[in-house]
């Protein structure tokens, strides 16, 4: 596992570890695409109906990234990680070495508390995977935002290297070795909290937020989590699984809401090693789509992709960073748009010339 997953957790999974360049790189990620300006905020929120099930003498706290449509791009921009955070992230990686100023260095394209565009809009949370930051989802949530939905980005506390609370705690991974089927059962009560505070009528995001119109999407354990979500939580209308098996399938009873399962070909194909999401197939009742990308690999749907080229750690013969960033943020947002604003999107009818790593299977 010294492949990218352990490179930045590794940043997410499958891909093999080179030597670092030499000339440590400036990290960038790709600009979001939309017609908005994006802001973004972050909240510390506690439930204290439920003890933290990996460190159980306290109450469950999460750190939640909210991106939105701003009205002016004004306030300075997002930084993508504390420098405590990287150097718990990359330690607990097995990265020592990587300059954790690099990571604490990259800016985003997101405003801090930039003034938040009027109206309410439709909500997409996100999950990241298992021992990764929330912030690894970042280009996902900003491309989102920029087109015109309101973002929660969970960080799942004590399930990710390097996660700092305002008051200057930095926790880490106690859950990292445990059964990854423990998770999706607490990763669906963490999005049913959150769900239940950014909606109730006291708080000031209940005035952004059509509660009507909410989505989940996650990564790895996270895409694993959605469904889970998705049977114990009716307000979440739509999900994406992005490179997560189905290690629990899909109940009998079904889901008949729309879902989106988009992985890399050489694990998510009907042949390929992957058995659960065929397992699974026939209890999706609603819309569906399955959908590859050739020559991806674990981390290519995820930012993980983008700084581990930049970093000089991605194999020859990967799908380029910001080639992988882009195909997710399209078929992503597409599914979004279609299933919670009711948008045209051919994009999802099967393969298009200009798209020629993604192939449709049923």
């Amino acid at each position: 596992m010294r492949r990218l997953l352990v490179a930045l957790v590794a940043l997410a999974g499958m891909v093999s570890l080179a030597s670092p360049a030499a000339a440590a790189p400036r990290l960038t990620l790709p600009p979001p695409t939309g017609s908005h300006p994006v802001g973004s905020t972050d909240l510390h929120l506690v439930d204290r109906s439920r003890k933290d099930p990996w460190v159980p003498t306290g109450p469950r706290e999460l750190m939640v990234s909210m991106f939105y449509p701003a009205l002016l791009p004004i306030g300075p921009k997002r930084p993508y990680l504390t420098l405590a955070e990287a150097k718990a992230f990359l330690t607990g990686s097995g990265l020592p070495d990587i300059d954790p100023g690099l990571l604490a260095g990259l800016r985003t394209s997101a405003r801090v508390d930039a003034p938040p565009l009027p109206g309410k809009r439709a909500l997409v949370v996100l999950s990241p995977g298992f021992g990764k930051p929330r912030t690894t989802l970042t280009g996902l949530a900003e491309e989102l935002a920029s087109e015109g939905f309101v973002v929660a980005l969970i960080g799942h506390n004590h399930e990710s290297h390097g996660t700092a609370f305002p008051d200057g705690r930095v926790t880490d991974c106690a859950a990292c070795g445990s059964d990854s089927l423990l998770l999706p059962p607490i990763r669906s009560a963490d999005v049913s909290f959150v769900l239940d505070t950014l909606t109730r009528p006291s708080s000031h995001w209940s005035r952004l937020i059509d509660p009507t119109r909410i989505g989940m999407a996650g990564h790895s354990i996270g895409g694993y989590s959605t469904p889970t979500a998705m049977v114990a939580d009716q307000r979440i209308r739509a999900g994406a699984d992005m490179d997560g098996r189905l290690w629990s399938p899909i109940p009998a009873s079904g889901i008949d809401r729309p879902l989106l399962l988009l992985g890399r070909e050489s694990e998510y194909t009907p042949a390929g090693p992957d058995t659960t999401w065929a397992g699974s197939w026939p209890n999706l009742t609603g819309w569906k789509r399955w959908i590859s990308v050739a020559t991806a690999t674990h981390p290519s749907f995820t930012d993980v992709g983008v700084l581990g080229e930049q970093l000089g750690l991605n194999p020859p013969g990967v799908l380029g960073g910001e080639r992988g960033m882009q195909l997710t943020r399209s078929y992503v947002s597409a599914f979004f748009d279609a299933h919670l604003r009711g948008g045209h999107q051919p994009l999802l009818d099967g393969p298009v010339p200009n798209n020629p790593e993604i192939k449709f299977w049923s």
